[in-house]
């Protein structure tokens, strides 16, 4: 919390300096890039000393007109402004006339698709937008403190729907102080913006990583097997497969994208990959009904599939073929460093770590 904080007092000492510049160009008339003026002011954030007054109300302009003003920036439009701040817009439109007023300069240019920023409105807004963050962000932090006996849990769809969801009983009878919402998203949630305390996710080891931002921490709870799967009356019916790249002129079943397939088989070995084909689902948990019903071959894990495997709705392709490699997948919980600790998502962590592993097929893990 402390550098955010921070960091918000250094904007809006640069903000400060901005507007000085601003003003100074006004009646000097050179324009902001003949001064270079976004050079400058980050040589003044790196050697920015806090100030112990407040700035003056002659040196900022009205905080609405700025709300308005980096609406308008982000959404590109007044309108858009309008209905996202819930003001009419005509009061968008004069609260950005009073700002244009009080700088002395054209910021936005009014057009029938909309607004659009001026090079000097530009650079303006990119140090308003980021003190309107600052502020937001250094304000949820005070309001999430003392808040700790909830935990907000993201996690990809399937995952919810195939273990998760008739799992978190066991954990709420143990901890039954701890309110516990479940959020199935296939987007990962912003930790900055507090929309979630943990987000589990399911990676690719053959596939490149994703970063993440620098207060969020990671751990891998299970590693398991990535595999093909099909109903035994799919596989009855088609053509047999002895190596991966047979799976090519199957009728595969996909996720949001063919590079899911593409990857897997490309770590097989296989060539040929412009020929893909086959239905895109959107989900994991659609690609495995669709298996179920026989429509083709999908790709998960030993832990989403376990219950049809079990059953014999689905059998993995190639389980005893050494032509197909052993490709592994982790299943990554994430959180924010600071909660790392905390009681609910470290018992959270610790029951997660110790119920996937018991629940894990033998074998499973890689």
């Amino acid at each position: 919390m402390t550098v955010v904080l921070d960091w918000h007092h250094a904007n809006m000492i640069i903000l400060q300096t901005f507007i000085f510049y601003l003003q100074s160009s006004r009646r000097s008339g050179n324009g902001l890039a003949q001064r270079n003026t976004l050079h400058m002011l980050k040589n003044d954030s790196q050697n920015a000393s806090f100030k112990e007054k407040p700035p003056r109300r002659q040196d900022m302009p009205p905080f609405e007109a700025l709300r308005v003003f980096d609406a308008v920036g982000r959404l590109g439009g007044v309108r858009k402004a309008a209905t996202w701040l819930d003001r009419d817009h005509a009061v968008v439109s004069r609260h950005l006339r009073s700002l244009e007023t009080w700088l002395g300069m054209q910021l936005i240019e009014r057009r029938p698709s909309g607004a659009l920023l001026t090079k000097e409105g530009a650079a303006y807004h990119s140090i308003i937008a980021q003190s309107m963050d600052d502020i937001c962000l250094a304000t949820l932090d005070v309001l999430n403190q003392g808040h700790h006996n909830g935990l907000t849990i993201h996690c990809a769809p399937g995952f919810a729907l195939h273990w998760l969801s008739g799992q978190l009983e066991a954990f709420e009878q143990k901890n039954a102080d701890i309110d516990i919402l479940l959020k199935p998203s296939e987007k990962s949630p912003d930790f900055a913006m507090h929309e979630a305390d943990v987000d589990i996710r399911f990676n690719a080891m053959y596939e490149d990583q994703p970063e993440i931002e620098s207060f969020v921490r990671s751990q891998t709870i299970a590693r398991l097997p990535i595999v093909a799967v099909a109903s035994p009356a799919y596989l009855e019916k088609s053509a047999p497969l002895a190596t991966p790249a047979d799976l090519i002129h199957h009728h595969l079943l996909h996720e949001d994208a063919y590079e899911t397939w593409a990857n897997w088989l490309r770590s097989n070995g296989a060539d040929g990959l412009e020929e893909l084909s086959g239905p895109r689902l959107s989900q994991g948990h659609l690609t495995l009904e669709a298996a179920r019903r026989g429509r083709g071959v999908a790709l998960s894990n030993y832990l989403a599939a376990a219950r049809d495997l079990e059953q014999g709705r689905l059998v993995i392709i190639g389980e005893d073929n050494p032509a197909f490699s052993n490709l592994n997948g982790e299943y990554v919980l994430y959180m924010r460093a600071d909660r790392w600790d905390d009681r609910a998502p470290r018992r959270f962590r610790q029951w997660m770590k110790r119920a996937l592993n018991k629940d894990l097929p033998e074998g499973a893990k890689g």
